[in-house]
């Protein structure tokens, strides 16, 4: 087969899409020793990485890279659905298309839906390069239930949102599992002591990881997280994760003690921050698959997260699970896991949720789907 795939994506780093992107990819490439692949991509600005990362494998892909702003292909796949993408890649046996655009195809075509938070919450979006988010995706996504002949999805939960929102029959959805990055191992005490050093970060924390807006909840995090502070405990709250809309909560490190706002963390500084950090708490509204969850379990920290949309799936019976809209079972989520003697056990049974999920699998379940639809 000659497989094409848009990874146009993963020029945003640090995004969740990004990380599957290139994680998938990756794996594929590692796995896979038969099939041509090509990969498509465009940037007007950032299209070095897209060249920087096909050097690691320009001897097993083609690249198909333009230097085009995405807003052009916008106008001619999301709106006019005109010009197939075969006219950049060449002639595809299967193309897999990426979370922003949706081109047509001569050949067989597999989307993945990571969310329909487009649909849930779309006042989480705001409008980004002078386009509008939400209308875009959801053109994207009316394309993609008219022309795509598989989706692929990375939760039962998405499925069902996808079944229910989208009205694509479920015979037409792959669910296909995420994974973390392998670098997100626990970390020695002497990087996780390094790591605070730097961000100024004393004595036992909390953490919480993401994008600051609405839908991952920071604002009952911290109500909680006082509440908590109040009874005693002393522990401070650290949040990584840079602005993205909404109401900032900027203006509480002044009012909350021991509350800090790290900003945007580099990747690679993760591991050691959930390493180090007492729990990682994560009672997010509403999320695709979660994936901060595993980050922290295969890091040793134990995890309260939501008891909503698709994060007990990937949770299991590995974190404590709380009603995100409840300061009060979140607050006890935190107490519990804070507790020595039910922390051990926790920690263990993270340990062991993270190892069953893996890209490499991840990377066979996609092959499979190109496959069924090469048949």
């Amino acid at each position: 087969m000659r497989i094409g795939i848009d990874i146009s994506q993963i020029v945003f780093r640090g995004t969740g899409v990004a990380t599957y992107t290139k994680n998938l990819v990756d794996s594929l490439l590692e796995i896979d020793k038969e099939n041509e692949y090509v990969l498509f991509g465009s940037s007007l600005r950032l299209k070095h990485f897209l060249d920087n990362y096909h050097t690691t494998y320009s001897s097993q892909s083609e690249a198909k890279f333009y230097q085009i702003p995405p807003s052009v292909f916008e106008f001619l796949w999301n709106r006019l659905d005109v010009v197939p993408i075969e006219r950049f890649t060449g002639k595809l046996d299967v193309f897999h298309t990426s979370d922003w655009l949706e081109p047509p195809a001569r050949c067989p075509k597999v989307t993945t839906i990571h969310d329909l938070a487009v649909f849930k919450y779309p006042e989480s979006f705001t409008p980004f390069g002078g386009h509008d988010i939400v209308q875009n995706l959801k053109r994207k996504l009316k394309w993609v239930k008219k022309e795509s002949d598989l989706v692929i999805t990375v939760s039962q939960n998405s499925k069902k949102d996808i079944v229910e929102i989208l009205e694509i029959p479920q015979e037409k959805i792959r669910v296909v599992y995420e994974a973390c990055d392998a670098e997100f191992v626990q970390k020695s005490d002497e990087s996780v002591e390094r790591i605070k050093k730097k961000y100024g970060i004393k004595g036992d924390y909390i953490l919480a990881v993401g994008t600051r807006e609405p839908r991952k909840n920071l604002e009952r995090v911290i109500e909680a997280f006082s509440a908590v502070s109040g009874q005693g405990l002393a522990v401070s709250l650290v949040i990584a994760g840079k602005f993205g809309w909404g109401r900032d909560i900027e203006n509480l490190k002044f009012k909350i003690k021991n509350l800090k706002l790290l900003g945007y963390v580099p990747h690679d500084e993760l591991p050691a921050l959930y390493s180090g950090a007492r729990v990682f708490v994560y009672p997010s509204l509403y999320e695709g698959f979660g994936l901060p969850v595993l980050e922290a379990m295969n890091c040793g920290c134990p995890v309260v997260t939501s008891n909503v949309s698709s994060l007990p799936e990937v949770a299991g019976d590995a974190a404590v699970l709380v009603n995100p809209e409840s300061v009060e079972e979140i607050a006890q989520g935190i107490k519990m896991m804070i507790d020595k003697k039910m922390r051990d056990a926790w920690i263990r049974k993270g340990f062991k949720r993270a190892k069953e999920f893996s890209w490499r699998r991840a990377a066979k379940e996609t092959l499979a789907v190109y496959e069924e639809l090469n048949k």
